[in-house]
C-alpha cells in the first residue's frame, strides 16, 4: 500500500488560503487549538474507562484540568475494526505540556 502526499496551501491559522472568508465585520474563522485523543474498542464502557483513566493521568501530569472542548463518539462497522471510536477534543497546548513549562520557568525565575 503506498501513501500519497497531498500538499495544501494554508495560512498561518491552518486553513486553506482559498477558503471563502466570512464578510461581516464581526465574523471570523477562529483558531482551533484542539486535537483529538482517540480511544477505540468493541466495548464502549471499556473505551470510556480508558479515556477517563488517561484523562486523570494527563491531569495529574499537567497539574490542572485538561481543556476538553468536546467528546465525539462514532462507530466503525468495517470488518475487523474496533466498533466504537471515542475522541476527546483536547487543547493542543495542554497536550504539549505548556502549563508545566510555564510553571517550571516561573519557578526557575523566582528561585
Amino acid at each position: 500500500m503506498s501513501e500519497e502526499t497531498i500538499e495544501l496551501e494554508l495560512d498561518d491559522s491552518g486553513v486553506s488560503v482559498d477558503l471563502p472568508q466570512p464578510t461581516g465585520d464581526m465574523d471570523q474563522i477562529q483558531g482551533v487549538p484542539y486535537r483529538p485523543v482517540e480511544f477505540r474498542d468493541d466495548d464502549l464502557p471499556t473505551a470510556l474507562e480508558r479515556s477517563a483513566r488517561w484523562l486523570r493521568q494527563a491531569q495529574d501530569w499537567l497539574g490542572e484540568p485538561v481543556d476538553v472542548i468536546a467528546v465525539h463518539l462514532d462507530y466503525d462497522d468495517r470488518q475487523g475494526a474496533p466498533y466504537y471510536d471515542l475522541k476527546l477534543l483536547c487543547n493542543e497546548e495542554d497536550l504539549a505540556g505548556a502549563p508545566v513549562a510555564i510553571r517550571k520557568a516561573a519557578a526557575e525565575n523566582t528561585g
